[in-house]
C-alpha cells in the first residue's frame, strides 16, 4: 500500500512526485512512456533546461527521483482505477493491481490536428501550438496561422511578434470586425480560401497549397490543435470535467485537487493552458496538496 500513486512521468507528475518523496511519502510513479512533448526535438522557456531535448530533461528527473528510498518508479500503463477501502486501487495493462491512499493524476492529453494532409509529420517541429514554446526558434521567417477554434484570431494576433503572418481563416473561424482591425494593425494578412495541402520535405515546411492551387510560402504553421485526456481514468473514479479552449479537461481547485477526495491532478490533463512550466507548477501544488491531505485529511 502506497502512500500516493501519481500517473503520469512527465513534467507535472515527475514534479509532484518529487514533492512527495521529499515529504518521505510512499510513492509509486506510474508511466506509459508516451509525453506529450515526444514530437518535440527541444524544450523552450523553462527554467534553466531552455534548449534541450524533453526527453534528456525526464532522464535526469528520474534518475535525480530515484535518489530517494521512498520512491517507485514503474514503466506501463495504468489501464483501471477505482475507489477501494482505505483509498485506491490502480489496474496495470501488464496485469496486476496497485493500492494507495491518494492519487495524482498527471496524465497529459492527446492532440487531434486539423484534417490537413501533411500536418502530423510535421507536429513539434514546424507544427506548432505555442508560440512561447517555438516562435524564437522561428523568427523573422514568414508564419501561418491555421484557424481551428474561436480563439484562433487571438492567436493570429500574437504571432506577428516572431515573424510576418499569415491567417488561415479555413472557411470557418473569421474574424468579427474588432479582430479584423486588431490584425490589420498587427500587418496580419487574411487568407480566406482554405489550405488543403501542406508543402516540402517533413518535418521541414515549404509552405502550403490552398483550394484555388496557389502557394504560399511559409517556415511554420502554428494552430490549436482538439485535445482529450490520454486516459479515461479521471472520469472512471468520477472527477468532474470542465471545457476549456481546445477541449475537456480535469476541474481542480488551486491545489489541484479534484471532485474526489483523495484524488488530485496536474499538467495538460487538468489545465485549459498547457506549457511544461505551468505543468510542472501545477505538479508542485498537486504533490504538496496530496502531502498536507494525509495529516489534514479533511482538507484538500
Amino acid at each position: 500500500m502506497y502512500d500516493v500513486i501519481v500517473i503520469g512521468g512527465s513534467f507535472a507528475g515527475l514534479s509532484a512526485a518529487t514533492q512527495l518523496a521529499r515529504a518521505r511519502q510512499k510513492v509509486l510513479v506510474i508511466d506509459a512512456g508516451l509525453p506529450r512533448n515526444r514530437f518535440a526535438d527541444e524544450a523552450h522557456g523553462f527554467l534553466g533546461q531552455d534548449g534541450r531535448a524533453p526527453a534528456a530533461i525526464m532522464r535526469d528527473a528520474r534518475r535525480q527521483l530515484g535518489r530517494y528510498p521512498t520512491v517507485e518508479l514503474l514503466s506501463g500503463e495504468a489501464i483501471g482505477a477505482e475507489a477501494a477501502d482505505n483509498g485506491f486501487t490502480i489496474h496495470l495493462g501488464v496485469g496486476g493491481e496497485r493500492q494507495a491512499a491518494r492519487l495524482v493524476l498527471a496524465t497529459g492529453v492527446t492532440d487531434a490536428l486539423p484534417a490537413v494532409p501533411g500536418m502530423m509529420e510535421r507536429w513539434g517541429a514546424t507544427v506548432l501550438h505555442c508560440p512561447y514554446c517555438h516562435g524564437y526558434e522561428m523568427r523573422d521567417l514568414p508564419l501561418g496561422v491555421l484557424a481551428a477554434h474561436t480563439m484562433s484570431p487571438h492567436q493570429a494576433l500574437l504571432i506577428p511578434d516572431w515573424g510576418p503572418t499569415t491567417y488561415f481563416t479555413q472557411g470557418a473561424f473569421e474574424p468579427d470586425p474588432d479582430q479584423l482591425r486588431a490584425l490589420a494593425d498587427r500587418g496580419v494578412t487574411i487568407e480566406r480560401t482554405p489550405v488543403i495541402a501542406l508543402l516540402g520535405k517533413a518535418p521541414a515546411l515549404a509552405g502550403v497549397r490552398l483550394a484555388d492551387g496557389r502557394v504560399v510560402e511559409l517556415a511554420a504553421l502554428f494552430t490549436a490543435p482538439r485535445t482529450r485526456p490520454a486516459t479515461a481514468l479521471a472520469a472512471m473514479l468520477g472527477c468532474a470535467h470542465e471545457d476549456g479552449l481546445t477541449g475537456p479537461h480535469v476541474k481542480v481547485d488551486a491545489r489541484g485537487a479534484t471532485s474526489v477526495p483523495g484524488v488530485w491532478a496536474a499538467g495538460d490533463a487538468a489545465s485549459p493552458m498547457h506549457n511544461a512550466t505551468l505543468a510542472s507548477a501545477a505538479g508542485v501544488m498537486a504533490g504538496i496538496g496530496a502531502h498536507q491531505a494525509s495529516i489534514q485529511p479533511t482538507v484538500q
